[in-house]
């Protein structure tokens, strides 16, 4: 059932890309749709941060929980960007297997990767110590954004009425 409806929104996402108002070339279409996903990360990177550093202005429950969530729509984004010419189910369970990787990989303490996780780069990429948590809130960062490419995706088909 699921897959099916992820082949009916990846056919209507391909009627997008080729049936456009202006029949801008297929290339065009990806090139925008790139576009689109590398400002969804700018953005999800800008309000992570902003969590992180304005965390006191925001109630404990959204200051706890908002940078991993916004981590894993980064990384879903990043895997679209990457993926466009591709339906949405390779993104999320390249998103899965990322996200849940890294926080497992954080099992792993030596102090070469100790040093790395140092860093603030580092901090924010392969993170500090594992907590069962943050796979629950990779979950919800990656449905999120499913939701939202779905939606948007959805808006677009109904704007150009395709």
């Amino acid at each position: 059932m699921v897959k099916s409806q992820l082949n009916t929104y990846y056919q209507h996402a391909e009627r997008v890309i080729q049936l456009t108002k202006e029949q801008k070339p297929i290339n065009s279409q990806y090139r925008n749709m790139r576009i689109a996903y590398l400002i969804a990360i700018g953005i999800t990177i800008l309000l992570g941060l902003a969590s992180r550093k304005w965390s006191h202005l925001l109630l404990s429950f959204v200051a706890q929980n908002a940078g991993d969530i916004l981590w894993a729509m980064m990384v879903y984004f990043g895997f679209r960007l990457l993926l466009v010419r591709k339906n949405i189910l390779p993104a999320i369970v390249l998103s899965f297997l990322f996200s849940f990787g890294i926080e497992f990989s954080q099992l792993y303490q030596e102090d070469w990767i100790n040093q790395i996780r140092g860093t603030s780069l580092g901090a924010l990429v392969l993170g500090k110590g594992f907590l069962t948590a943050d796979l629950i809130r990779y979950s919800a960062g990656i449905i999120i954004a499913t939701v939202l490419d779905k939606a948007a995706l959805k808006i677009v088909i109904q704007y150009f009425k395709l």
